[in-house]
């Protein structure tokens, strides 16, 4: 079957006077699914977002939004999107009702149809008791379920979520992932944009890696990690042991071990799907290697954002896999 995209964008570029914040964006996000941007500070998410909701004006490339050419049918757009910023956007002097019944109003939804998609929202986020309050008084997690709310007054085909979550305490965060999972099992597009990694991973069908304004890698979550692979630790019993403990490691998984003096640590990554604890643990045996723990993790989105946007900058050294920062002397140091 044919894919349909939902967001579908074409060398995207918009500056900002000798800024280029996005450099030929070229990004498809599948109707239905939940697509997760990530990246370093300043690498052009809430920039992308801007474009794709119509806030900026393009400076080249193209776009289609649930179906609509981004500037000739800006309007189209507009009204098949909703839009969940990093600022909230409810009226704190509005109660949790009002703020929703305004923004049904603003959306064309009005009287009776526009009071019961209010009450309803106001139900689906857990906010009923809440509703005759003024906004003011709620807490950071209920104003973002409340503003989320407002974004889907009309069951938007695509919603855009710009880092929804910040600062948000685990319960609540977990109230809204609930809520996404929902809105992608009925259909809706989510673009989403997070910091939290576990966000992400817990959310995203595909992830989009955005650094520098443009997309360095695509993919789901699992193949991401696979372009990592798994992180491999042993500690040896002195110092002394460490070099044959890291010729293991070079032999079996093929990349640059990293040494860590002050734990007896050496480390590695792999791709090696036949690698495995007790495989590594023989040949640490057979070659007389004195072994005080071994490990072998599974790679994280955390290991895939080290990897794949790292950037070193003055005053910082290089992280991810193969290489490590230690925290007591803030340096890393490779095996000779």
């Amino acid at each position: 079957m044919e894919t349909t995209y939902a967001v579908l964008s074409e060398g995207l570029e918009k500056r900002f006077g000798e800024v280029a914040a996005v450099r030929g964006l070229d990004l498809a996000v599948a109707e239905g699914t939940v697509c997760g941007v990530l990246g370093p500070n300043g690498a052009g998410k809430s920039t992308a977002v801007g474009l794709l909701t119509t806030l900026l004006r393009p400076d080249a490339g193209s776009a289609r939004v649930a179906g609509h050419d981004l500037v000739r049918e800006a309007a189209a757009v507009r009204r098949s999107i909703g839009v969940t910023g990093q600022r909230t956007s409810v009226d704190g002097d509005l109660t949790g009702r009002e703020n929703l019944r305004l923004f049904a109003r603003l959306r064309g939804l009005r009287g009776a149809a526009g009071r019961r998609r209010a009450d309803e929202l106001l139900g689906l986020f857990g906010l009923g008791e809440a509703a005759d309050r003024p906004a003011s008084g709620y807490s950071g997690g209920m104003l973002r379920r409340l503003d989320l709310a407002a974004s889907l007054i009309t069951r938007p085909a695509v919603l855009f979520l710009d880092e929804p979550t910040t600062g948000l305490d685990p319960h609540s965060r977990r109230h809204i992932w609930e809520r996404v999972r929902d809105l992608r099992d009925e259909g809706t597009t989510v673009l989403l944009t997070t910091q939290y990694l576990e966000e992400a991973d817990q959310l995203a069908d595909d992830i989009a890696l955005l650094d520098r304004g443009r997309i360095a890698h695509t993919g789901s979550p699992a193949a991401l990690k696979a372009l990592v692979g798994s992180h491999v630790e042993v500690v040896v019993a002195d110092a002394d042991a460490m070099p044959g403990a890291a010729a293991v490691l070079d032999r079996l998984t093929g990349t640059e071990p990293v040494l860590d003096r002050e734990r007896c640590a050496v480390g590695a990554s792999t791709t090696d799907p036949t690698l495995t604890l007790p495989r590594l643990v023989r040949a640490l045996d057979s070659a007389g290697v004195p072994l005080l723990d071994a490990s072998l993790r599974p790679p994280t989105l955390d290991d895939v954002f080290l990897r794949l946007t790292d950037r070193p900058e003055a005053g910082r050294e290089p992280t991810g896999p193969g290489f490590r920062v230690r925290a007591a002397t803030g340096s890393g140091e490779r095996a000779a």
